[in-house]
């Protein structure tokens, strides 16, 4: 990526500028099915994945987006043939490695979602170096949902509270929902407004079970390498159309 962050539309297209949602999450599915499609290997899918991910940040950011989560690799993702998973991890370290200086001056906070211990040790380097070199950022929160699972998560964040109270630092009666969001991941971000989920699957593949409460859905039969800013104005144009009750009673 040479040029600086700028998306191929300036503006959300057939969209309310003063209701855009400030947090969108991502299941970016299909980029094996692209590959497939067009006869080439899978993971010119995932490459030409991550160039599309690139591009809706910038779109995002550019836009006034708060956050963007992207399920980069989930815990379920292991059990993928090796070379295909190898070549995953070197293009996190690749991408890392090329894109970090750029993201920093264009004011990108990078944070990573999920266990890194298993993880490569030079990419978890990377990852903690690229977390601690753009904490300061306010342009745009990016969180990547790496070796994440919803489910797991939860396990690890009811273990943590349990501890706490094994160690007489935390009363039950104590325990509400807002101190259970404190333990997860995303403890320092708001749950998502709207998740796009591209490739027309329909289900959350757990993926931010918790976060996603009152989330609203937005899914699309465009495999992700192909989709792009007019794609991603159009997902949004229809969650302003939706009456977010939270569960309330209509007025």
């Amino acid at each position: 990526m040479t040029t600086q962050l700028v998306s191929t539309i300036s503006k959300p297209t057939n969209c309310d500028r003063q209701k855009l949602p400030q947090h969108i999450a991502i299941i970016m599915d299909g980029n094996g099915r692209w590959a497939r499609k067009k006869g080439l290997p899978r993971i010119e899918g995932h490459r030409q994945g991550a160039n599309t991910l690139k591009e809706i940040l910038r779109t995002c950011k550019n836009w006034g987006i708060d956050t963007l989560t992207a399920y980069a690799f989930s815990t379920e993702n292991w059990g993928r043939p090796s070379t295909e998973v190898g070549f995953l991890m070197n293009l996190f370290e690749r991408l890392l490695r090329k894109e970090l200086q750029e993201l920093k001056e264009e004011g990108v906070r990078i944070r990573f979602l999920g266990d890194i211990s298993p993880l490569p040790s030079s990419l978890q380097q990377k990852i903690s170096y690229s977390m601690a070199e753009t904490r300061q950022n306010q342009a745009i929160n990016f969180n990547v949902a790496i070796n994440y699972g919803s489910r797991k998560e939860i396990v690890k964040v009811c273990r943590d509270i349990a501890k706490k109270v094994a160690l007489g630092e935390l009363y039950p009666d104590e325990i509400n929902e807002n101190l259970f969001s404190q333990y997860l991941y995303t403890s320092n971000s708001p749950d998502p407004d709207l998740l796009i989920r591209t490739g027309g699957e329909m289900r959350l593949s757990n993926f931010l079970l918790w976060q996603m409460a009152y989330t609203e859905i937005y899914v699309i039969d465009t495999l992700w390498p192909d989709f792009d800013a007019q794609q991603l104005a159009k997902a949004i144009a229809s969650y302003q159309k939706r009456d977010r009750r939270f569960g309330k009673k209509v007025s």
